[in-house]
């Protein structure tokens, strides 16, 4: 579907600034630019060069007119504010990847020191004890509100926030349009879109010849604000289910043949999807392994030895929750597998970055698992020559069938036996010890 040209969006937006600015007191901007052209200059300066000076849309329009709650900093401007007048742009939006992007990164603030008692309205409508999302993200709560509101709230404020990416005052799309903007989040080791992109030969032809796609070109076109249109396997893990995953590799093929032929796009990117399968299958593999050790109480320090998981307390955690701080060395190099490395690999791939794809996402994912493995051989290694020393506790033989019973249960629960596998292994252990089935 083609998309209104930019005259007839500017015109129709401005119609609609016009109308909603006409209800603003012309003595209530004045009063607010009176002040703000000595105390914020250079707010009042970008505002005047913006479409929304042009249009007649003043400071109260969108930040309302008590300076008490302003000043307090209740007179949030969020994204129903800008959705006010810009209505598909605000609808797209919350249908993309970032219009969950609060909630995958926070979770309830409550319980935490020196909080910030305004983040409440984040996930709350005023005056109601009811969430408007249950996620939470385990990550955020272990850090301290300073670390928070620095690293993860900058980027996670994306959901309520339209100035996440354009500018709070000035309205010029030159700055959303540039691939720069999204490198202020889609960079590092967890998500590293922006330097995939930048140094593949997508980057190279834009930044040499301005012939290769942009951030925007891929991810916004066609979509509105939907970046993810297109996404079939975030590097997140995250799946949909076949229906939209096919809709969604669809919209993407449509886009790739723009420039490349359709069976050349689908060979690429059925290329990419098999090595997400078998990158994941690594980081199952070293999953596994850690669940095995901990079964054997060999983890260094338990979970029940280390503070609590702020979201799970002292269980084992391998999932989308897992931590990189207060855990064992192995979960440590588990984590940078499977948030760093495997990340690198996913987005390398499907950005047709062959360095990334390989050298730093899947040689690492490789390496990675021969430290896990060398770990857990070590962990019992240990705990062997500690046993022999006599600094182990000898179980009586009723303790240790039971042990083995536990950690046989916990693989078939988890999957990693099936039924059968779980029944014969466990007649043998009781056959073995003389024991009668329970």
């Amino acid at each position: 579907m083609s998309r209104p040209g930019p005259l007839r969006c500017f015109l129709g937006a401005a119609l609609i600034l016009l109308a909603w600015a006409a209800s603003a007191p012309a003595a209530q901007q004045a009063d607010c630019l009176s002040c703000h052209e000595k105390d914020t200059p250079g707010a009042v300066a970008q505002w005047r060069q913006s479409v929304h000076e042009d249009a007649g849309v003043g400071c109260a329009d969108c930040h309302g007119g008590d300076h008490d709650r302003i000043e307090a900093g209740e007179a949030y401007v969020s994204v129903e504010v800008c959705g006010r007048c810009h209505q598909e742009a605000l609808a797209t939006h919350k249908e993309s990847r970032h219009g969950m992007g609060l909630h995958s990164g926070w979770g309830c603030t409550r319980n935490l020191t020196g909080r910030d008692a305004r983040e409440c309205s984040f996930c709350h409508d005023k005056s109601s004890t009811i969430p408007l999302s249950t996620v939470q993200c385990g990550r955020f709560l272990k850090q301290t509100s300073e670390m928070g509101a620095a690293g993860c709230n900058r980027c996670h404020q994306v959901e309520r926030s339209c100035a996440a990416c354009h500018s709070n005052h000035d309205t010029d799309l030159a700055i959303v349009r540039s691939p720069a903007v999204c490198a202020t989040c889609h960079m590092g080791p967890d998500h590293p879109q922006w330097e995939v992109w930048k140094t593949s030969k997508h980057g190279t032809l834009y930044d040499s010849k301005g012939l290769g796609p942009s951030c925007q070109d891929c991810h916004f076109e066609g979509s509105g604000h939907n970046v993810s249109a297109g996404i079939a396997y975030p590097s997140s893990g995250f799946r949909y289910d076949e229906a939209q995953t096919q809709k969604k590799r669809d919209f993407m093929l449509d886009l790739c043949v723009k420039c490349h032929g359709r069976n050349f796009s689908r060979r690429e990117l059925d290329n990419t999807d098999a090595i997400r399968e078998q990158s994941t299958a690594m980081v199952e593999q070293a999953a596994e392994i850690i669940r095995e050790l901990h079964d054997e109480g060999l983890l260094d320090p338990m979970p029940d030895e280390r503070p609590p998981h702020p979201l799970r307390g002292n269980e084992l955690v391998l999932d989308q929750q897992i931590l990189f701080e207060d855990v064992s060395h192995i979960e440590r190099l588990y984590f940078k597998m499977k948030k760093f490395d495997l990340a690198k690999t996913l987005v390398g791939g499907y950005h047709q970055n062959p360095d990334y794809t390989h050298w730093y996402g899947n040689a690492e994912l490789k390496m990675d698992l021969v430290d896990i493995r060398a770990e857990a051989s070590r962990l019992r290694r240990l705990a062997a020559l500690e046993k022999g020393r006599g600094t182990a506790r000898t179980p009586d033989k009723a303790a240790v069938l039971e042990e083995e019973l536990r950690r046989l249960k916990s693989r078939f629960q988890r999957g990693a036996m099936s039924e059968q596998e779980y029944g014969q292994r466990k007649k043998e252990l009781l056959d073995a010890s003389g024991a009668s089935p329970d």
